[in-house]
């Protein structure tokens, strides 16, 4: 498969001489300390991989956790002077491949660098380093009535360094934006060991080019970020919410275009169809809406602006899913019902996988050909035999269609990548793109060549071989070289 062929693309030089390993090992453990480079296969098989069980990996010949900017910079001179890759790694919660070692490189975890170095209350923004958790930076600001939007379906333990790399999206990218909305400024550590700042500290900027945007959503494969400086919102009230359940994906894909036309904005809209509801009622041995038929899909709307605004806005919300033929209907601004309510759509993916291992595809559809893209993957998956439950961001079209299979059948791992990229090609038709926050890595490089042609694909390369003359960061992620 191409995306084999990709993953195996190491750039300079995969493999070096036991001498030359032997003083690459030795100034790595100069740079960050004898406690922070590993070698034994027992440690550096658990940095193999990310959360993409399909795409291939390799055996790095060292992993490497840095602790300051200044031994990022020593580490990617040792590993540009020895000519070996580096593979920039964050918690590895990536669903694409992009963190996957590479036989014989280094791969850099930024997890050490995990401090917040400045909260501005009166800027509303934070400066932080790359390995904090989403979660905990989340906890901190909101602890001085703050806000950091951004927030992927991982987000209590997936890294910000990671949501930077990816172009992360989350639940509340309808209202709020994906990642790079967020992102003011970066500090990164370039293929030259040079230190480059991108961006601004201010609300407004357009000197020269926008290189924070070019980084974010990169993949690791311009640079390493050692540091960023994120606009923060004040922090919205307790969330109201509401869910409407549908005998058919038509009228809900209905209902999210309608609602949008009426111009609501909801601090959340995400969709679940009948095989996720499924599998979230076996693993919790409850009904997600009580008793009845499972629905075609539901959807879960909130509003954050609070109190009998928020009410009044899921009220809309309401009879617009009503209109379009909701069989069932419900608001509430009681906390602890809303979060049993967001815990089901949370809860798919462990749900999953109790029925075997599961991938997760992700594409973005205009929000009209939701419901067209819903009956796509029931198609695709009658034709495949690969069980295929799809769970989305509703409010933006992103879709999360995930394959359940049995992975120890490979026969039935080759029917799950056939439907993981059949799901690609109906989006694709349907004006969508390939992947809307977890980005391409090694599992859909051919897709996009496909989706930004020729002369797109050339002006990446030309980016890439401006800034990475060598090829020392994540060869073989997002596109290969010629």
């Amino acid at each position: 498969m191409e995306a084999a062929s990709a993953a195996t693309e190491t750039g300079p030089a995969a493999t070096t001489g036991d001498h030359n390993q032997a003083d690459l090992l030795d100034a790595l453990t100069a740079a960050v300390g004898t406690e922070y480079v590993a070698t034994d296969p027992d440690v550096t098989a658990a940095y193999s991989r990310d959360m993409m069980p399909l795409a291939p990996s390799g055996v790095p010949l060292a992993v490497v956790r840095p602790g300051s900017t200044a031994e990022v910079v020593a580490v990617v001179r040792a590993c540009a002077a020895a000519g070996v890759p580096i593979v920039p790694r964050g918690a590895g919660s990536g669903l694409s491949g992009a963190a996957n070692a590479i036989d014989g490189g280094v791969t850099v975890v930024m997890t050490r660098m995990n401090k917040i170095l400045e909260l501005d209350e009166g800027n509303r923004m934070v400066v932080v380093q790359p390995g904090i958790v989403n979660k905990d930076l989340r906890t901190a600001v909101e602890a001085r009535g703050l806000f950091y939007a951004p927030d992927p379906s991982s987000y209590d333990w997936c890294s910000i360094g990671g949501n930077l790399s990816t172009n992360a999206g989350g639940l509340c990218c309808v209202k709020y934006g994906v990642t790079t909305d967020a992102v003011l400024g970066l500090e990164v550590v370039l293929a030259s060991g040079e230190v480059l700042r991108t961006g601004r500290r201010t609300v407004k900027g357009v000197a020269g080019y926008d290189l924070t945007k070019l980084i974010v959503g990169s993949e690791g494969t311009l640079g390493i970020i050692t540091e960023a400086t994120l606009a923060l919102r004040p922090k919205p009230l307790a969330p109201c919410t509401m869910v409407a359940a549908f005998d058919h994906v038509d009228a809900a894909g209905a209902a999210v275009t309608a609602a949008i036309a009426d111009g609501l904005v909801p601090s959340l809209l995400e969709i679940m169809d009948s095989a996720s509801i499924r599998a979230v009622e076996a693993h919790t041995g409850a009904k997600v809406l009580g008793d009845g038929e499972t629905p075609a899909a539901i959807l879960i709307g909130q509003s954050d602006v609070g109190g009998e605004a928020a009410m009044s806005e899921l009220a809309r919300l309401e009879r617009v899913c009503s209109d379009a033929g909701a069989t069932l209907s419900y608001c509430t601004d009681d906390l602890e019902e809303g979060r049993m309510l967001m815990q089901a759509r949370r809860d798919v993916l462990t749900a999953l996988e109790e029925f075997g291992t599961w991938t997760t595809d992700d594409v973005c559809v205009p929000r009209t050909e939701m419901a067209a893209l819903l009956r796509a993957c029931e198609a695709v998956s009658a034709e495949t035999g690969i069980m295929i439950a799809v769970v989305g961001h509703a409010g933006d079209g992103n879709m999360h269609p995930t394959m359940v299979y049995d992975a120890s059948d490979p026969e039935t791992v080759a029917r799950a990548r056939v439907a993981y990229d059949r799901v690609l090609d109906e989006a694709r038709a349907l004006g969508g793109t390939i992947t809307g926050e977890h980005g391409v890595g090694r599992m859909k490089q051919a897709k996009l060549a496909d989706e930004i042609g020729p002369v797109g694909l050339d002006v990446h390369r030309a980016i890439k071989k401006a800034l990475d003359p060598a090829g020392l960061f994540n060869p073989g992620s997002m596109f290969s070289m010629p």
